[in-house]
């Protein structure tokens, strides 16, 4: 069944994408290939804030293959706050220098192709880019997408008893108790590129922990 509403939803995409040079996103993906994905915006208003930086990185079976990954800085329409330099370290001289988002968005939807997106919280980086994809191109990122939150939530409701588990179970989702609880190296936070690689790593162990490979 859920085949079927597989190809359901993918008929239906290719019928709302208007121009063809993009339908090479509704192909079917390369099997057990993914893109983990991350960005680092201006802000958290999905309404108004901007895309300053994008980190893609593929992932085939249970490797992550970093020399074929996507880094690009992106200009922004309005100036960086000092708010956000905080968090990503990414000053108004360093943005200045990335692309245009249209630019952006054409080299990362060739980077991702079909393949499914993986992220931590990445419900907020797609509302991002399918704002800047709706702007520059008309479109929105038509990929599956896999929450690396939701995976480790799951997998840590299953390990508790069954009298704790008709109760919400309060279980820490932060992405730094994430990755120490899986036993997996971390590296610098707020760098688009290595929050896509960290997340990668977290969803090649959930899925050997969900037994999804050998």
């Amino acid at each position: 069944m859920s085949g079927l509403i597989e190809r359901l939803r993918r008929g239906w995409q290719r019928r709302q994408l208007t121009d063809p040079r993009w339908r090479f996103l509704l192909d079917e993906p390369p099997p057990n290939e993914w893109v983990a994905l991350d960005c680092e915006t201006t802000g958290l208003d999905t309404r108004h804030d901007e895309i300053v930086a994008i980190g893609a990185v593929r992932i085939v079976g249970q490797r992550i293959l970093t020399s074929e990954r996507l880094e690009l800085l992106v200009r922004p329409e309005k100036g960086v706050s000092a708010e956000s330099i905080r968090v990503h370290r990414l000053r108004q001289q360093d943005v200045e220098a990335g692309v245009p988002a249209e630019e952006a968005m054409r080299r990362l939807l060739r980077f991702i192709g079909p393949r499914p997106l993986v992220g931590y919280y990445l419900e907020f980086d797609v509302a991002m880019i399918n704002r800047a994809l709706k702007a520059t191109l008309g479109l929105t990122l038509p990929q599956e997408k896999i929450e690396v939150s939701r995976l480790y939530y799951d997998h840590q409701f299953r390990q508790l008893p069954p009298y704790r588990q008709h109760d919400q179970a309060d279980i820490d989702l932060r992405f730094a108790t994430i990755m120490s609880e899986l036993g997996l190296p971390t590296r610098d936070a707020h760098d688009a590129l290595n929050d896509a690689v960290m997340a990668a790593l977290a969803f090649i162990k959930l899925r050997v922990l969900r037994g999804e490979v050998g």
